[in-house]
């Protein structure tokens, strides 16, 4: 992580009981996408996360010794708070252990060289889990180096997974963006966790840029890590000087939608709105959530970025809206060509697949979203023919659909129908508007 944990220097910490409600159930965005965030312990109130726009939420951080113990957990109180509030919320909340700790990770090193204290380390992780009631552990040893440093990473992680998993709990990991001690976490750690944290920043030029960040996650994917336990990071904070986002938007709102500034005679870049919401919509399609580091960086209102992950990982859709497949003629389900999320992407029918391309949201505010974006008339055409594509929800009537008692879908500003090119069923056939007459190349099956 960016920022290091004051040392903690104690054996232990006081214990205190554990919540004794068990967790609401999980927070949801479509298809299991989750939303990740840090708090530290040092920094920022947890009566201000908007937990209702998160899924996970991981505690920074716990410091292990060399011989398998946790040093005492900073500020207990605090986390007692967060698991309480973020359990009413239905949000996960995790222990992370390690962090950048000014690149210290002696102490990982040494415990996990050694099966005696391995196991130390797994009933110490253990019992805090209990103690404090939580949803898990972020193991975050950012540097195992590859060879025999590396495996006993893979060791420690398999001991760690074989418990956890065995009591429902979770394992995850925060791993660095690229380089070479990347490769002191081996592929087969990728069947242990549950995701994996990808630190997707204190890189790129400008910092965590959108090219950079996305090859991150895809360096990843490439060594064998499934998508869906690939979590993209993001920054809430600016290089080289890490100044927060929230004190950029301070000294001018309109920060909120820029990536650099200059302060002071230096540039300062960080991830404003805009590249936050491109990025979701590429994890949206291509990976299984987002994270960011961390909460205490962020806003609130409308300038927040964890609401701008949320506002697109949504679909932005209003309560009530249903997620799932779009199902028509043949069988075939209505889908994004090639999982792409710009900005006139076709959409057409597919063979059903089960990916992010062909979740839609039909919401109750008329519009059908996926990807983020929303199905659009192109150019809010009108005429028999009229092509269908995703676009930025804009709330025109180009974008607006209504379900017929017949089974079909009405665009309003048209008067015409969804429509399957030609009555075809092949992979690929456009969808477009067309005069309605409730064949079978108009009528669709929602989610349920």
């Amino acid at each position: 992580m960016a920022v290091a944990a004051p040392d903690a220097t104690a054996d232990s910490g006081v214990a205190v009981p554990a919540v004794a409600a068990a967790p609401a159930a999980a927070t949801a965005l479509p298809n299991g996408f989750r939303s990740v965030g840090y708090m530290p312990s040092w920094s920022g109130s947890v009566n201000s996360i908007q937990y209702s726009k998160l899924t996970h939420i991981n505690y920074a951080f716990a410091l292990p010794n060399s011989n398998g113990t946790l040093q005492a957990i900073p500020d207990t109180a605090k986390l007692s708070s967060l698991v309480s509030q973020g359990h009413n919320n239905g949000v996960k909340v995790s222990l992370a252990i390690g962090g950048w700790n000014d690149g210290n990770d002696s102490a990982f090193e040494a415990l996990a060289a050694n099966s005696g204290s391995r196991t130390t380390f797994v009933n110490s992780v253990m019992n805090a889990i209990n103690q404090y009631n939580l949803d898990g552990v972020d193991i975050d040893w950012e540097y195992p180096d590859p060879g025999a440093s590396g495996d006993n990473y893979r060791l420690l992680m398999q001991q760690l997974s074989n418990t956890l998993h065995a009591q429902g709990k979770l394992l995850t990991a925060a791993v660095v963006s690229e380089g070479g001690t990347a490769n002191g976490v081996q592929p087969a750690v990728f069947g242990y966790v549950d995701f994996l944290n990808i630190m997707a920043y204190d890189g790129g030029s400008p910092h965590a840029n959108y090219d950079w960040s996305i090859a991150a996650a895809n360096f990843w994917k490439s060594r064998g890590l499934p998508a869906s336990k690939t979590v993209l990071g993001v920054p809430f904070y600016s290089r080289p000087n890490y100044m927060t986002y929230a004190q950029f938007v301070a000294m001018d709102p309109a920060n909120a939608n820029r990536d650099c500034v200059t302060v002071s005679g230096a540039q300062q870049c960080y991830n404003g709105i805009p590249t936050i919401k491109r990025k979701t919509q590429w994890a949206m399609a291509n990976a299984g959530g987002i994270m960011n580091w961390e909460l205490s960086q962020d806003t609130s209102g409308s300038t927040s970025l964890v609401s701008a992950i949320y506002e697109v990982a949504s679909g932005g859709t209003p309560p009530g809206g249903k997620t799932g497949t779009i199902k028509g003629i043949g069988g075939k389900c209505v889908d994004v060509a090639g999982a792409n999320s710009a900005n006139g992407t076709a959409v057409q029918l597919w063979t059903c697949n089960g990916t992010n391309a062909q979740s839609w949201t039909v919401g109750t505010d008329g519009t059908i979203r996926a990807l983020g974006k929303c199905m659009d008339v192109a150019s809010a055409g009108t005429a028999n023919g009229t092509l269908v594509q995703l676009w930025d929800c804009n709330g025109t009537g180009a974008q607006g659909w209504q379900a017929q008692a017949n089974g079909t879908l009405r665009n309003p500003l048209s008067g015409r129908c969804l429509d399957a090119a030609g009555g075809a069923t092949a992979d690929g056939t456009r969808l477009q508007i067309w005069d309605c007459n409730a064949r079978t190349n108009q009528v669709w099956t929602l989610p349920a």
